[in-house]
């Protein structure tokens, strides 16, 4: 069995945030030839089209690096004023450069994330969906997974402890699984 590389982007860029927390309760319950590595978006700056006539910066570069080395990617975003928050924005506009061969073209990916509201991210998801459009990835369309009330399924360690939506987690990764198999080449 050839096992699958994922690389896990949180859009937040607190230690303690609740999308973080779904990332690692992902890794820990990712199926059998899964294997999901997490990315600190921290250290990618704002996108600036000058800095990037002068060359990729350290972080960008190994954003871009992670992401083409993965077979896919998972996307675990909160949701910030209806939509999807600017650390997470800014990782997909950097990885959609150059626009031909970019590191996101043709990239099987994936969209989670978690919320204390009560839609889950879905505003924040469905943006992020809009934008795999223009960087020619492949967005998972089913399962989706939106945790709402988020802080009352994760203890104050960040631990996943809803039994529920472990069940659906793990659904989520064996169909993501799935998902990047079928555009992996034989």
């Amino acid at each position: 069995m050839t096992t699958l590389r994922v690389l896990g982007l949180a859009g937040s860029l607190r230690t303690a945030s609740l999308n973080r927390a779904l990332l690692r309760a992902a890794q820990g319950l990712a199926p059998a030839g899964l294997v999901i590595e997490a990315f600190d978006l921290i250290s990618v700056p704002l996108y600036n089209g000058d800095v990037e006539a002068a060359g990729d910066p350290a972080g960008v570069a190994a954003l871009k690096g992670a992401i083409a080395a993965a077979d896919g990617v998972l996307f675990v975003t909160p949701e910030y004023n209806h939509g999807v928050p600017a650390v997470m924005k800014n990782a997909l506009d950097w990885a959609s450069r150059p626009p031909r061969g970019a590191a996101l073209d043709a990239k099987p990916v994936g969209i989670i994330g978690a919320s204390p509201g009560q839609t889950g991210s879905a505003r924040g998801q469905s943006q992020l969906r809009q934008a795999f459009e223009f960087t020619n990835s492949y967005a998972m369309p089913q399962p989706e997974l939106l945790v709402f009330r988020a802080h009352e399924k994760f203890d104050a360690e960040g631990n996943l402890t809803d039994e529920a939506t472990a069940k659906y987690l793990a659904r989520y990764l064996e169909a993501f699984a799935a998902w990047i198999a079928r555009f992996k080449a034989p």
